[in-house]
Formats: C-alpha cells, sequence, structure tokens
C-alpha cells in the first residue's frame, strides 16, 4: 500500500475554482486501477485549507497515476491556483 497526504494552502481569491478542479481529479483518479481512495478534505474553519487523502495499491500504482492526462492537467489549472502545496507518504506501522 501507498498512501500520501497533500496539505494545500489555497489563494483565498482561488478557492472554489480549486476545490472543484481537484474534486474532478479526484473522481477521476478513483477510476484508475490502482487507486484505493482519494479524498479532498476542506477545513471547516477554513476554506483555504484542504488536505488530499490518496492510497494507492503499491508505488508503482501511484507512479502510473502521475503518468495520467488527468493528473497532469490538475498539475496545469489547479496547481497555480495554491499558495502552497506540501506531500507526504505514510507508511504503515505495522504489516
Amino acid at each position: 500500500m501507498f498512501v500520501l497526504s497533500v496539505d494545500l494552502h489555497i489563494k483565498p481569491e482561488n478557492v472554489e475554482s480549486f476545490i472543484a478542479k481537484a474534486v474532478e481529479n479526484a473522481a477521476d483518479s478513483r477510476k484508475e486501477p490502482g487507486c484505493r481512495q482519494f479524498d479532498v478534505l476542506v477545513d471547516p474553519e477554513d476554506r483555504t485549507k484542504v488536505m488530499l487523502y490518496e492510497v494507492y495499491l503499491d508505488e508503482r500504482a501511484f507512479d502510473a497515476h502521475q503518468q495520467t492526462a488527468h493528473f497532469k492537467k490538475y498539475l496545469a489549472d489547479a496547481v497555480p491556483l495554491l499558495a502552497s502545496r506540501k506531500r507526504h507518504v505514510w507508511k504503515r506501522a505495522a504489516p
């Protein structure tokens, strides 16, 4: 299993546009054979703070995800709307 969280801070003027693009990317990602879960989570206190929670079968499935047309479109169209983006890979504590 390969788990990734991405902490995002959206520029305030871009919140609605970014969330729409992120939700679209997540829906497309969930259709990939190696994607087990992809959630877009919004801080209820501050809509400029978003976390992506992604679970893939393995690292190869994540690598394949990064080669998809929808991910490349997300990078080109949505990432410029952000103030910051920090990715973090997680590993299960026990098998």
